[in-house]
């Protein structure tokens, strides 16, 4: 458990700093689309770590659920705001990286149906 609270928190300060960066190295840098984008993904970065903290010390979820949302919430962080990171910071371009940032949204959205799923079924018993 408490390894994914270290990853969890690794997530959390990276989205501060990189929040940071972005608000004050990045302003003079980036387009106000491009800075609007980097924004976005720090924000869903944060929303997720949040949402990790919530998943991994609820006692509610078994081992393996914990696991499972956990690893659709990375995926996803990693996945969707990585790929904004990328395109806003590096010269990759985002045609050739397109699918990576809805391929991300989509582990995001598997991870909150999956948690869905899981308080449905508890609803029902």
């Amino acid at each position: 458990m408490f390894k994914k609270l270290v990853i969890t928190c690794f997530l959390g300060l990276s989205a501060v700093i990189l929040g940071a960066f972005g608000a004050h190295a990045l302003k003079e840098t980036l387009s106000p689309d491009q800075l609007q984008s980097f924004e976005t993904a720090v924000r869903y970065q944060m929303y997720h770590t949040i949402v990790l903290l919530f998943v991994n010390m609820y006692e509610g979820f078994s081992p393996k659920q914990k696991n499972i949302i956990s690893s659709l919430f990375l995926f996803g962080i990693l996945l969707f705001s990585g790929s904004i990171y990328a395109i806003q910071l590096t010269a990759i371009s985002a045609k050739s990286i397109w699918f990576i940032t809805p391929l991300g949204g989509l582990f995001l959205i598997m991870g909150w149906l999956s948690m869905i799923i899981i308080f449905v079924r508890k609803l029902k018993n």
